[in-house]
């Protein structure tokens, strides 16, 4: 292969181990805040169970309190028959004190049902917690896993932007300058050929053209993207036979 084809075709490669290396850094933020997104939610989820358990120890409350208020209540008519002095008077004050034990029975159903809510929810909110510290325990792990694949990362890219760096000082200026100039407007600056066709952008090379390219013996550029072209031999079949 011509040398400086060879070189070109080394710094393609380092370059874009450097943009895969340097993407998959880029995407460590996205995925840390996925793990926090996902620790947030499963937070949420243990508040609105703390947060309905508190609003229904609060409605028993208030509800023990009305059962307070109106036994109170009762006391007060049953202690007011002894000075009843008619029958009707008597009778008015046990239909008041009849409807005043309705009311209890119905407020004492209502505390026995938030009782019962009460230990649904206690179950639900001991079930959230576990859950979150298990989310916490993963988000941990996870934080700790892309630290240390960030560290592998940096490691990687540092050791191909030297390998970059390093086939860039063997090639001459104006041809390194080139090959950034095409890299950045189409992405790379370097394509492979192969079945006559530039694989970078698909057109069919002219047979004369494909030939030449195949030799990897001058610089050539795509007459469409205006890459420089190389061919990579087919590797050799093995012989398995005995």
């Amino acid at each position: 292969m011509h040398p400086e084809l060879e070189k070109l075709v080394q710094l393609q490669r380092a370059e874009t181990r450097l943009k895969e290396l340097q993407a998959a850094l880029d995407d460590l933020p996205r995925q840390k805040l996925t793990h926090e997104q996902a620790l947030l939610a499963e937070r949420g989820r243990l508040d609105a169970a703390r947060t309905e358990l508190e609003q229904c120890q609060r409605a028993r409350r208030q509800k023990e309190g009305e059962l307070q208020a109106l036994e109170t209540r009762r006391d007060k008519y049953k202690g007011q028959l002894r000075d009843v002095k008619t029958n009707k008077e008597y009778s008015a004050m046990l239909h008041e004190i009849e409807g005043v034990e309705r009311e209890i029975r119905a407020v004492e159903d209502a505390i026995l049902g938030e009782l019962e809510r009460v230990e649904g929810l206690e179950v639900a909110v001991r079930n959230e917690q576990a859950d979150f510290l298990q989310a916490e325990e993963r988000h941990r792990v996870e934080l700790s896993r892309l630290a240390q694949q960030q560290q592998e990362l940096e490691a990687r890219r540092a050791a191909a932007q030297s390998e970059r760096d390093g086939v860039a000082a063997a090639l001459p200026p104006d041809q390194v300058e080139r090959f950034l100039r095409v890299a950045k407007a189409r992405g790379t600056a370097v394509a492979e050929a192969k079945d006559g066709l530039c694989l970078q952008c698909h057109v069919q090379l002219r047979p004369q053209l494909f030939l030449e390219v195949k030799r990897n013996e001058d610089l050539i550029e795509c007459p469409s993207c205006y890459r420089l072209l190389f061919y990579e031999p087919p590797a050799p079949e093995s012989d398995f036979s005995s």
